[in-house]
């Protein structure tokens, strides 16, 4: 058996991360030049019932806090430390159509959420995404943050492509 040395070892993970790039681009809506647009849906499976968390994006202790906060936009979902979340129009309840380049740069709240100030905790649920992580849920409509927000409060996502909104209280988009 060969020997693992530094450079085999730097060889290596440059390869699997170039694989991981190649990876993620080519599933971000193949034929298109939209690095948001989503790919195919994928299969999912509907909990609202607390469920074991993926070892592969998070660790099973995080249970992510959704609250309501006020921006320029109004009260929107945020999560426990301040930043924005928001829906997907293309998605239908308790099923994402957004992976690999969408993912990038829309990245999924993964977890099953715990009620905090002002949510109503009957809208809140998860479901199992077809990478097998678990996604939060508000009103049924999968969750994302926005990669461009950098900041509790930022809501520069809102309006994206006409198909992003941060989420009111009901559960519905502010447009």
């Amino acid at each position: 058996m060969p020997t693992l040395t530094a450079s085999r070892i730097r060889v290596i993970a440059g390869t699997v991360l170039a694989l991981g790039v190649f990876a993620g681009c080519s599933a971000s809506g193949a034929g298109t030049s939209d690095p948001y647009a989503p790919a195919a849906a994928s299969s999912t499976q509907t909990t609202t019932q607390p469920t074991p968390q993926s070892t592969t994006s998070q660790t099973a202790a995080s249970a992510p806090t959704l609250r309501m906060a006020d921006t320029a936009l109004g009260s929107v979902l945020v999560d426990g430390k301040g930043m924005t979340l928001y829906l997907f129009t293309k998605d239908s309840p308790n099923t994402s159509t957004c992976t690999g380049g969408c993912l990038a740069a829309w990245p999924a709240l993964l977890g099953v959420p715990t009620p905090g100030a002002g949510v109503d905790d009957s809208k809140l649920g998860s479901f199992r995404r077809g990478d097998g992580s678990v996604q939060a849920t508000y009103n049924g409509w999968p969750l994302y943050f926005w990669a461009k927000d950098t900041k509790p409060g930022d809501t520069t996502g809102q309006n994206v492509q006409s198909v992003w909104f941060v989420i009111s209280r009901d559960g519905n988009p502010v447009k």
